[in-house]
């Protein structure tokens, strides 16, 4: 079990430094929000979803050949 580390408050200052070669982003800068939502149909279906049901031991001869079973 990891140990829990306690980080320190970062320092903030009342003053906020405003730097010319770094201006705070406003909306126009930005343009419209993009919604982007899933990657789309495919061309050509390539995978079936499936499920299946194995035994343990059937599971664990599997899992013992090692990574990417």
């Amino acid at each position: 079990m990891k140990r829990a580390i306690t980080l320190k408050s970062p320092v903030t200052t009342s003053a906020k430094r405003i730097d010319p070669d770094n201006p705070p982003w406003s909306e126009e800068m930005l343009g419209p929000p993009v919604v982007r939502r899933g990657r789309g149909r495919q061309k050509a279906p390539t995978k079936v979803l499936t499920s299946l049901r194995l035994d343990a031991d059937v599971l664990a001869y599997f899992k013992a050949s090692g990574a990417g079973y």
